[in-house]
């Protein structure tokens, strides 16, 4: 298969320069980008956004046209706010790291109660939904409204008010503290350990 890098078709305006890769499977997106709010309906079905599908399609090994996309979605414990999915190639991915883990060690047992435990497998619907059980929606107090946002090889689906008032405004305050002239870029170039 040979991949070619294009201007993508399913760019908003502001994004003109996002990139896109094709090849015999059809059009492709390698991570999530953006964020959204949609409405989850009172059986809690929620749209997905449509560049986050194609990321799904492209991050499952079984998908081919026709069928539904699958992800898994990691609830976690009384403190995580929000459920983060995965493809199944980046869950996969957690897997194999969690796997050559000592067997019996905590770390290993932590990891499995977690990503394991406290996870589902969903897929999306033929209307371009995901189906949020009422658990994880009452876990993190989803009712009307959902905000979906971007994380690389995940996404994350939050109450819109949590957001905001927790994981924005720490950012918000973080970026306060920095000089006037940071680049948060600048991250990019540091190696590690240094």
């Amino acid at each position: 298969m040979q991949w070619q890098q294009h201007n993508s078709p399913f760019s908003s305006q502001d994004d003109e320069n996002d990139t896109k890769l094709t090849g015999a499977a059809g059009t492709v997106a390698r991570r999530f980008r953006g964020e959204s709010h949609h409405k989850v309906d009172a059986k809690g079905r929620v749209s997905i956004p449509a560049l986050f599908r194609r990321v799904l399609e492209a991050g499952d090994p079984d998908w081919k046209e026709g069928l539904r996309p699958q992800l898994v979605i990691v609830y976690g414990d009384h403190r995580r706010k929000f459920l983060e999915c995965y493809t199944v190639e980046a869950i996969d991915e957690v897997d194999r790291k969690i796997d050559l883990l000592p067997r019996g060690s905590m770390e290993r047992k932590l990891l499995e109660r977690m990503i394991h435990g406290q996870s589902l497998p969903a897929e999306v619907d033929g209307d371009g939904r995901l189906v949020l059980p009422q658990k994880q929606r009452e876990k993190i107090g989803l009712d009307g409204e959902a905000f979906f946002i971007a994380s690389g090889d995940t996404f994350q689906i939050w109450k819109p008010d949590t957001y905001q008032t927790e994981e924005q405004a720490k950012t918000e305050a973080w970026l306060d503290s920095q000089p006037d002239d940071f680049d948060p870029l600048s991250f990019l170039d540091q190696k590690g350990g240094d």
